[in-house]
């Protein structure tokens, strides 16, 4: 696994928000993506021994994985423009940073929804999703 990869929920509109928020502003194409309920997601979340919980992001690196909060703050360190910027809030104590994505994770289908299945990728970034 040479790209980090991002696992999330396939089905969430809020997730696959963020997805396609990141797949924009990626365009050294540095991450992969794989929704939880793949067969992909369910074997990182194993080989972490994570609990296969759909209410969270995951992003893998070769030799570590995050959740949550740190999750997402991984990912826009990464990204182009001014988003790195939103790093800084890793300086927030983690506890803290977790109770207010584990409120929005909760209500994530009453903000904007759910799809009926996993969203089929764009043929231009299907290359980039493992499952």
């Amino acid at each position: 696994m040479d790209s980090p990869i991002l696992l999330f929920d396939g089905v969430c509109r809020f997730c696959n928000g963020f997805v396609q928020f990141t797949l924009q502003r990626d365009p050294a194409a540095r991450f992969r993506f794989a929704p939880l309920q793949s067969k992909t997601g369910q074997a990182l979340l194993r080989q972490w021994n994570l609990p296969n919980d759909l209410s969270t992001f995951v992003y893998v690196e070769p030799d570590r994985c995050y959740v949550k909060s740190a999750a997402i703050l991984r990912v826009v360190k990464r990204l182009s423009g001014l988003w790195p910027l939103l790093y800084v809030f890793m300086l927030v104590p983690q506890p803290l940073r977790d109770a207010v994505y584990d409120q929005i994770a909760r209500h994530r289908y009453r903000i904007l929804g759910r799809e009926d299945r996993c969203r089929v990728p764009t043929p231009d970034a299907r290359r980039r999703f493992l499952d």
